[in-house]
């Protein structure tokens, strides 16, 4: 924002009030407030507006609905790129979406491909099958959900899926925290990218416990940020040449192995 090649970004780590749209965008309108002309991206959590709920049929909306309105009024508000997941109708499927907006209403989105059958989302949403690279402000993205992050060679980057960082936004509980920090330490090394991951806090209505734990990695792993289990929100800026200069001083991925997707 302040520097060309340098992006700032807002990871928001937020509890989730269950099943109500209306209160959690009043609440994220209220904390957003402050990050007007303040930040590049602003990344929340993964389903922020109903928390993780397999209520597809009753919550679904479509892109015109109340929560990708809420986010383009907000994107707009603070002249920021705002993204996480909302539960989206679309040719009788629903999907776990992740909607990236920018300032000037342009809307990207991917769907979320791995779908976490332990909590039936396998049976109450559609997979998506293709990856995206967001192109904003110089930088290229590629947006995730949180059960992808097990899935090595769906997020690996290659020549012809190039990307600079990786945004992850989830509901990734409190007992399988653990695997969470290392696994997108993990992304961040072996791709040579940054890794900006939000995770939720508190109690769903499902009696599962969240802690946060929201991450920011540099290429080489290093952890940026504080990590915390209460409410936050933390702004960073990232620097492209950075990470320019470490790919070439240590091209791994030269040495990378050849495979195909079945996705």
């Amino acid at each position: 924002m302040e520097t060309e090649d340098n992006l700032k970004i807002s990871l928001i780590q937020s509890n989730l009030f269950w099943e109500d749209k209306r209160t959690n965008l009043t609440q994220f309108t209220n904390r957003l407030a402050d990050l007007a002309h303040q930040t590049d991206i602003i990344i929340l959590p993964e389903m922020f507006a109903t928390g993780f709920t397999m209520n597809s049929s009753k919550l679904a909306e479509n892109m015109d609905g109340i929560t990708v309105t809420w986010m383009k009024e907000i994107a707009f508000y603070t002249n920021a790129a705002v993204c996480g997941t909302a539960i989206i109708s679309e040719n009788n499927n629903f999907y776990n979406r992740f909607v990236f907006i920018e300032p000037n209403g342009k809307i990207q989105f991917y769907n979320k491909a791995h779908l976490f059958r332990m909590g039936d989302e396998n049976k109450n949403f559609t997979a998506g099958n293709e990856r995206i690279v967001i192109e904003y402000k110089g930088w290229k993205i590629a947006p995730f959900v949180c059960y992808d992050l097990r899935f090595p060679v769906w997020l690996k980057r290659t020549p012809n899926f190039d990307y600079d960082l990786i945004i992850n936004v989830a509901s990734w509980p409190e007992k399988r925290i653990l695997h969470w920090q290392v696994l997108n330490q993990a992304r961040a090394i072996e791709n040579q990218c940054y890794v900006a991951a939000v995770n939720r806090v508190g109690e769903d209505g499902n009696q599962h416990i969240y802690n946060g734990q929201s991450v920011l990695y540099n290429p080489q792993g290093k952890l940026l940020n504080e990590l915390t289990h209460e409410e936050y929100e933390t702004t960073f800026t990232i620097q492209l040449p950075e990470l320019k200069t470490y790919r070439k001083a240590f091209p791994v991925w030269m040495d990378d192995d050849n495979f195909s997707l079945k996705k």
